[in-house]
């Protein structure tokens, strides 16, 4: 890379310091990527640890244990306590694995799919469609074959 860009300072064409070098110019004029080694921005309005708790806290009290996450929300606002909005609310629950499917789902047990074995000879038939119409279409002469029906001739 070093020596096509030197080529490049010495007024020779791009297309030939590519070409001598071996080098694509397209890769030469990509930018660099930028290092991988930033750190994270953590941004200002992030809850803090007793924050999170005094959340928690609330939401599993006996009061609202039985309560759907919106009317506990609801009911602190009434009350004139805000924690957070709803959406951390819930954000909470799923980081302490509390936030499931309440309704009864139902689970169907896997279907096998069936399977002709046979051990000895005459023992699986099969018929196959195509097989059983295709001689009559051919051997019925009075069959149309565009209107798939019989004409009275």
């Amino acid at each position: 890379m070093a020596t096509y860009r030197g080529m490049l300072e010495l007024k020779i064409p791009a297309r030939e310091a590519a070409a001598l070098t071996g080098v694509s110019r397209t890769t030469a004029n990509r930018k660099p990527a930028r290092s991988r080694d930033r750190v994270a921005v953590v941004p200002k309005n992030k809850l803090s640890a007793a924050e999170r708790a005094a959340i928690l806290a609330a939401l599993n009290s006996p009061e609202f244990v039985d309560l759907a996450p919106m009317q506990v929300y609801t009911k602190l606002l009434d009350a004139g306590i805000y924690l957070g909005s709803l959406s951390t609310f819930y954000r909470v629950l799923e980081e302490n694995e509390q936030v499931k499917e309440r309704r009864r789902l139902a689970t169907h047990p896997p279907r096998t799919v069936p399977e002709l074995v046979a051990t000895g000879p005459g023992q699986v038939y099969t018929c196959y469609a195509d097989v059983v119409v295709m001689p009559m279409l051919v051997c019925d002469p009075s069959f149309q074959a565009v209107g798939g029906t019989k004409s009275s001739a």
